[in-house]
């Protein structure tokens, strides 16, 4: 078990490092394939500067070729789709299936994605989230979960933030939130699980402004970013779902 956990982690560390390149790629409207390169100097890195994590430490977090600082963005993304992998095995432990495997890396990719995403341009980008989705619902269906359930969750996530986007006129909520009430749904399939996940995204969204506002990084008026909380949300009803419920039930 311990080369399976290793596995999963590296794994999750070329995810990260892969993420990281998409982020960055799809936003400046360049193509994903070809090798790395610099996003400053524009200089391709070489295989042994490309290495998730050891190669950010032994370059002490700077380019080899233009010497500019790399944005500890990178590591963080790397080391945290390590272990958000390598935590799926321990979920699965007992009974360890690759469907179930496959979809939580799937999940877990799409959230951090959002995450940053959205944390860095407050935009959401669909070439990512609509197929995940798409890949996310085949899975559960697989797996011999309900399509009514999903279907449910799904037009709740839906509803919950286009009334919302309905009443503030755009202003609120952007589009890009019903795409990811939607994920949101068929991840969580069943409502229970989407409600625990929209609670926790509005109650951290909210605290984090309130603490932006206090310091004077943000004003009441500022624009913040929905999508990171929904993600961190998201993550919460997804691991720990069934036990916030049984506890709140009592």
């Amino acid at each position: 078990m311990t080369i399976i956990f290793i596995i999963a982690f590296c794994t999750g560390m070329v995810f990260g490092s892969f993420l990281n390149c998409l982020v960055y790629r799809l936003h400046t409207h360049k193509t994903i394939l070809g090798r790395s390169f610099c996003p400053k100097c524009k200089q391709k890195i070489k295989w042994y500067d490309n290495i998730p994590i050891v190669s950010f430490i032994f370059l002490k977090a700077r380019c080899r070729s233009c010497h500019k600082r790399i944005s500890w963005q990178y590591p963080a993304i790397e080391l945290i789709m390590g272990l958000l992998f390598a935590l799926s095995i321990w979920l699965h432990i007992e009974e360890l299936s690759l469907l179930v495997v496959l979809q939580d890396w799937i999940i877990f990719f799409t959230l951090l994605f959002v995450f940053v995403y959205d944390l860095k341009y407050s935009e959401i980008e669909d070439v990512v989230l609509l197929p995940a989705t798409a890949l996310v619902l085949i899975f559960s269906l697989l797996l011999g979960q309900s399509f009514a359930s999903i279907m449910f969750s799904a037009l709740i996530g839906v509803s919950f933030f286009g009334i919302q986007y309905l009443i503030t006129k755009g202003k609120g909520i952007g589009l890009g939130d019903l795409r990811i009430g939607l994920f949101m749904g068929i991840v969580c399939a069943s409502w229970q699980y989407l409600l625990v996940a929209i609670f926790f995204a509005y109650i951290i969204g909210a605290l984090v402004s309130l603490i932006l506002i206090s310091r004077g990084k943000k004003k009441m008026k500022s624009v913040i970013p929905l999508g990171p909380f929904l993600a961190i949300g998201t993550l919460i009803a997804f691991l720990f779902g069934d036990k916030i419920i049984t506890l709140y039930l009592g």
